[in-house]
């Protein structure tokens, strides 16, 4: 694990200290290393060659509040889970839904932001109105990335349980379900209501979004099991939460900022 046995130790002394005397722990500079998937947006993406997003910036910011270092590395999401739990990275980010089965292998943070799942279709789309719709019609396809919040919930919540049901086309990253969905590969992609939003916004009329939101979903950040790291973070979190530094990232990312601009 690249978490060095001193941040450890700090890490667990100002837990228990600073945290009692009303303010943040003082992490003393020490690198925490971060992995991601960067296929995100807007939570994380690579924009004109630069790796930007919701995430960064948060994590940009409780990194100034702890006092420490963060060193970014990618890997893609079918590895993330595994690899942080596994201890290779101290911390992994990718807007990913806190759950009881990825709890039993890594530690989440607290919710950083709630979210809801919402059915992306292309703009002339008259097939299908809402989940009942689309699943009624055999000849309609999704697309999803294996493992993910949309993909289970297109499996349980919009289809029949199946998680080899042929409708769902199963990629590799988030982008290139979009990229599916624009093509006319695939009818309908699910993803949380911010980013579906964004989309829709930057395609020019080309994309929509259709039907009753489809279930929610808590984002965490995740550690290895025991990692020390778990309660500074929570507290920076906590403390972002309270003087309106996570409304204004939303503010910022979700509405402000343009997908494609």
């Amino acid at each position: 694990m690249k978490l060095l046995a001193p941040l450890a130790a700090a890490a667990a002394l100002f837990a228990t200290t600073a945290l009692a005397e009303g303010h943040l722990p003082d992490l003393d500079g020490h690198e925490i290393v971060v992995v991601t998937e960067n296929a995100y947006p807007p939570l994380q993406f690579i924009a004109n060659g630069e790796a930007i997003g919701w995430e960064y910036d948060a994590m940009a910011e409780i990194a100034k509040r702890l006092n420490a270092s963060v060193v970014y590395e990618n890997i893609s999401w079918d590895a993330m889970i595994p690899a942080v739990s596994e201890g290779q990275y101290d911390m992994g980010m990718t807007g990913i839904t806190i759950r009881e089965d990825r709890a039993e292998i890594v530690d989440f943070s607290d919710s950083y932001m709630t979210s809801q799942m919402v059915m992306l279709v292309r703009g002339d789309e008259e097939r299908f109105t809402d989940a009942a719709s689309f699943a009624a019609d055999a000849d309609l396809l999704s697309a999803a990335q294996p493992g993910t919040t949309p993909f289970y919930v297109t499996v349980y919540d919009v289809l029949d349980g199946d998680e080899a049901n042929p409708r769902i086309v199963q990629m590799e990253t988030f982008g290139a379900t979009v990229q599916a969905l624009r093509t006319g590969d695939v009818d309908m992609v699910l993803t949380d209501g911010t980013a579906g939003a964004g989309y829709v916004e930057a395609s020019d009329g080309g994309l929509k979004i259709i039907g009753a939101p489809l279930g929610t979903e808590d984002f965490g950040f995740i550690f290895p099991k025991g990692s020390d790291l778990v309660e500074p973070i929570n507290a920076a979190i906590a403390d972002m939460a309270a003087d309106g530094t996570l409304e204004a990232l939303n503010t910022k990312w979700f509405l402000d900022y343009k997908l494609g601009e």
